[in-house]
């Protein structure tokens, strides 16, 4: 259960973190608090499964990156196996579970367009999956998702 304390911790990390040498520092005086509380409560929420990472985005089309978002058809009893090997391959930001015919979607970001056709030819081949499509974006559009806690 998240207390008051947690509440305005990400409420401000997910707004306000500052780009400082020292970002927990400030946070800390915010919440007046020390850095060594904001640091550990965080990893604390991290270990909870609360946060899964805090950093950057970057646009990776700028970088010279090439991205995907895929959908999977995959047998039922192979999910886990499927994902687990998913999460492995650099370049994937996150992967989930849905209902429907594509079962198993991901993102993908590759260094090149080459890297990313190999990846995805390693994918289809692993036991249970039974179809990929693959859809880059056409445009895209910037949504910032902040959660009021």
């Amino acid at each position: 259960m998240l207390t008051d304390f947690d509440r305005k911790l990400l409420n401000l990390i997910q707004t306000d973190l500052p780009l400082e040498k020292r970002p927990f520092l400030v946070i800390a005086e915010k919440l007046g608090t020390d850095e060594n509380a904001v640091i550990e409560r965080l990893r604390f929420l991290k270990e909870q499964g609360l946060i899964r990472r805090i950093g950057p985005f970057f646009d990776s089309g700028r970088l010279g990156y090439v991205s995907t978002l895929v959908a999977l058809r995959v047998k039922a009893e192979r999910m886990a196996e499927v994902a687990q090997t998913i999460n492995g391959y650099t370049g994937v930001t996150h992967n989930y579970e849905r209902e429907g015919k594509f079962n198993l979607w991901f993102a993908l970001i590759s260094p090149s367009l080459p890297a990313q056709t190999k990846i995805l030819a390693e994918i289809e081949q692993l036991a249970g999956v039974e179809q990929l499509m693959s859809l880059p974006a056409t445009r895209k559009y910037k949504v910032s998702v902040q959660f009021a806690l």
